[in-house]
């Protein structure tokens, strides 16, 4: 009784940290996991890694145990918040190419987040959720976070790394290079779409009598789905690649945390 009187505390910051990771992370936080599920989930690892780590840790009941929870949840949603920010990406650039094709016009409920979500971008993400899933990205996002207790143990400094402005400043340049990913993924459609616009624009110049919005629309709704179907067969490749920067990127959080920053991601 005294050894579950003394180890609960431990598990208890355990929990926090990998239930809000849960909360955030892509996959785990989707509307169709019951919240039972996660709780559970949450529960079992927490439960692993208090038996192969927690066991070995000391922690005194105190003020400052509230901050060390508080600590542990920012933790485990900065994890979370980091690799959803890359399947985000996809979203924009899903959103960028609907704007420019006309999909932007019939926008879909994502089952992932209850939300409104462009076409092409929901469908991209779910295809890289599924790609996610093939990898067993999941497993190794599992992996990630329970390793992150050797990089960051209960008794971190993540408050002193939060006041440098650290963490802010890495945050903020992955937000900028997901945003740039986003551009870069949508960029062939983009362009192609622009260059019908100009074709259309010269069109309406040489010959007034077409009747340009006539034309347009299904001639770039049938160029976009047909750049679509060219542009399918590259995208197991991209998301491999967006997969290697999701990680790096956690480990280059995880470097941070623990107070040795490394170049940006």
């Amino acid at each position: 009784m005294n050894a579950i009187v003394e180890g609960f505390p431990i598990f208890l910051l355990i929990f926090c940290r990998i239930t809000a990771f849960f909360v955030v992370a892509p996959v785990f936080s989707s509307r169709g996991v019951p919240n039972t599920f996660k709780i559970g989930i949450g529960f079992f690892i927490s439960l692993i890694v208090f038996l192969s780590y927690g066991m070995e840790q000391s922690i005194v009941l105190d003020a400052q145990y509230v901050l060390s929870v508080i600590r542990e949840i920012i933790i485990g949603l900065l994890i979370g918040f980091v690799t959803y920010l890359f399947f985000m990406a996809v979203q924009t650039a899903g959103a960028l190419m609907d704007m420019q094709i006309g999909f932007a016009m019939a926008n879909v409920v994502d089952p992932h987040t209850g939300v409104t979500a462009p076409l092409l971008g929901n469908f991209k993400y779910m295809l890289m959720l599924v790609v996610f899933l093939m990898m067993n990205g999941h497993h190794h996002m599992l992996i990630g976070l329970m390793d992150s207790y050797q990089w960051m143990p209960l008794q971190n400094e993540l408050f002193a790394r939060l006041a440098s402005g650290d963490i802010t400043d890495f945050l903020i340049r992955v937000f900028s290079n997901t945003f740039l990913l986003s551009l870069q993924v949508a960029a062939p459609l983009v362009v192609a779409m622009f260059l019908t616009d100009l074709g259309l624009g010269f069109l309406t110049k040489t010959a007034p009598q077409f009747n340009v919005f006539v034309i347009g629309v299904p001639l770039k709704l049938m160029l976009g789905m047909f750049l679509i179907v060219l542009l399918m067969p590259s995208l197991a490749i991209l998301f491999e690649k967006l997969f290697s920067i999701m990680f790096d990127s956690l480990e280059q959080l995880f470097a941070i945390m623990q107070g040795a920053p490394k170049e940006g991601p």
